[in-house]
């Protein structure tokens, strides 16, 4: 196949952004086809949590691990793997007969998402430099965004005239498009010497799980005392101190300690044992960048969570009418995309950085702003297009500039380290506007009920009834004469919960743009600039 070096690249590019795009859809379809999973499976509700949140749990912990394995055996080899782990977990996951082994088909997926996400970066930073490398960061982020939003489309089209099996079953022929791509398309690694600090990477997994658990389970089993019971294999966690407190805590001391280790091994005689290289954190765009990355984190994906909830129950969508809805996210990252192309030589990846954050800004607070119980639908999509332009530019460009002056040998490990801020911010993000969202659905509508002559008892069961079901009790109320102004008085104050989370989440993007500003702002670096080697770290 006579394929010209910078041709071969670029196609490798296309192989790349679609096992981003593999791992992104499948951390969104799922919310919507768990529904049709409950009816066709009989599980129960502990159950269905599992299904959705295994993957983000295992995806997260594994990424600091994946990263050092990566420099050592080489980032090509650990994405190819990545992709049959998670095609082969997929066929799993879409042949389950009952919830355990689908939820054990989750964990697994989330082993093969983590082992391709920051590989994905890895290769990237080694395949482009200079101009190229923003244009080829853009498409991995617009493919991160587009991703985002067209997974609930997909989930809702499959929740109405497919099986939720398929949501899973598409995933099969793309790992293997994939897998010929990455094989045909993408350069064998380099590979650093070393081996595994075991010890460490017990503590990281152990940390970066817990510390997932903690966050993602928080406002459903309670943040301090057990508020319902947590079973999974077997087990089960009913009462005393909340499991996510106790998970918390044990994060914490085992991230401290995880920290302590790596800091000693890396001062010792031989660094190269250390799973996270700390000099990595000397560099002032990747410190600085991680730390604006968590806070941009915190309000970028947080509000997506939530918004199908807002526009089913209030707004009367379908599933299927949610998933368009947020297609406008997927647009705008596309325009983005090509943007940054003609950009690339006249703006810096940090000055795209700052536009991009400053478009999210303005497109969340927009929600805010027009989110009514009867909203028009172009309204939303005006800004959910806005933000989506901003989460193109922002999403791609940080990351690039983040990994810029990332030493070729710690590319993994500085990947992993990336996309564990990454994935720590959204997690984060996602945890305060939900239980934001749901608080504020609870305490208006409890509200409203008793100021309408409802009394506190009635109130509470009927507040509890909407807030239990995340809405979906809406339906049920709304079709009965008796309890309409029940309905009424949820869809107002859901949609009261959607004003506050688009203005908090428009908040913490600002506070990620302030953050840039500790980033030392670089023009576009040519090749022969690039040749040189980052030698003060390694």
């Amino acid at each position: 196949m006579n394929i010209s070096p910078t041709t071969r690249k670029w196609l490798g590019l296309i192989a790349i952004a679609l096992g981003v795009a593999l791992i992104v859809v499948d951390t969104t379809i799922v919310n919507v086809i768990v529904p049709s999973i409950i009816e066709d499976l009989g599980i129960n509700s502990v159950q269905a949590q599992w299904i959705q949140e295994s993957y983000a749990i295992v995806f997260a912990a594994l990424l600091l691990l994946v990263g050092r394995v990566a420099d050592l055996v080489g980032a090509r080899r650990v994405f190819i793997a990545g992709v049959v782990v998670f095609g082969a977990t997929s066929l799993l996951a879409g042949l389950a007969p009952n919830g355990g082994l689908l939820i054990l088909a989750r964990f697994l997926q989330g082993a093969g998402a983590a082992m391709i996400l920051p590989t994905s970066l890895s290769l990237l930073n080694a395949m482009f430099t200079g101009k190229a490398r923003g244009q080829a960061f853009a498409v991995w982020g617009s493919t991160i965004g587009a991703a985002s939003a067209l997974g609930p489309l997909l989930g809702g089209w499959l929740a109405e005239h497919a099986s939720w099996r398929w949501a899973f079953g598409i995933n099969i022929p793309l790992a293997a498009l994939i897998l010929v791509g990455a094989v045909l398309f993408i350069a064998p690694s380099p590979r650093t010497t070393g081996r595994i600090d075991a010890t460490g990477a017990a503590l990281s997994i152990a940390g970066l799980g817990m510390l997932a658990f903690g966050l993602v389970e928080g406002r459903t089993y309670g943040w301090l005392t057990t508020k319902q019971p947590c079973e999974l294999f077997g087990l089960s966690w009913s009462s005393g101190p909340s499991p996510v407190l106790i998970a918390l805590v044990l994060a914490v001391i085992s991230l401290g300690a995880f920290a302590y280790r790596q800091t000693m091994l890396t001062r010792s005689d031989d660094p190269s044992r250390a799973l996270m290289d700390v000099r990595l954190f000397s560099i002032s765009s990747f410190r600085n960048g991680n730390i604006a990355t968590l806070i941009i984190g915190l309000g970028e994906f947080g509000i997506v969570a939530v918004l199908p909830l807002w526009l089913q129950f209030t707004l009367g969508y379908s599933a299927l009418q949610a998933g368009l809805a947020l297609v406008p996210i997927a647009i705008g990252s596309f325009v983005a995309s090509g943007a940054s192309f003609g950009l690339a030589s006249k703006v810096s990846p940090l000055g795209l950085v700052r536009i991009g954050l400053a478009l999210e800004a303005l497109g969340l607070a927009g929600l805010g702003f027009i989110a009514a119980t009867d909203s028009p639908w172009w309204t939303i999509a005006a800004v959910l297009f806005f933000y989506g332009i901003g989460v193109g530019f922002a999403t791609a460009q940080v990351t690039n500039v983040v990994l810029e002056e990332i030493p070729e040998q710690s590319a993994g490990q500085g990947s992993g380290i990336q996309s564990a801020f990454r994935q720590l911010g959204s997690a984060l993000g996602i945890a305060i506007l939900t239980t934001v969202f749901f608080s504020t659905l609870n305490s208006t509508l409890n509200n409203d009920l008793t100021e309408s002559g409802v009394d506190q008892a009635q109130a509470d069961q009927l507040t509890r009834a909407v807030t239990d079901s995340a809405g979906a009790a809406i339906d049920s109320l709304a079709g009965s004469p008796s309890t309409a102004f029940v309905a009424d008085a949820a869809q107002s104050a859901m949609t009261h919960g959607i004003t506050l989370g688009g203005y908090l989440a428009a908040g913490f993007v600002v506070v990620g743009l302030i953050a840039t500003a500790l980033i030392p702002n670089k023009p576009f670096s040519s090749p022969e600039q690039e040749t040189k080697a980052a030698a003060d770290v390694g």
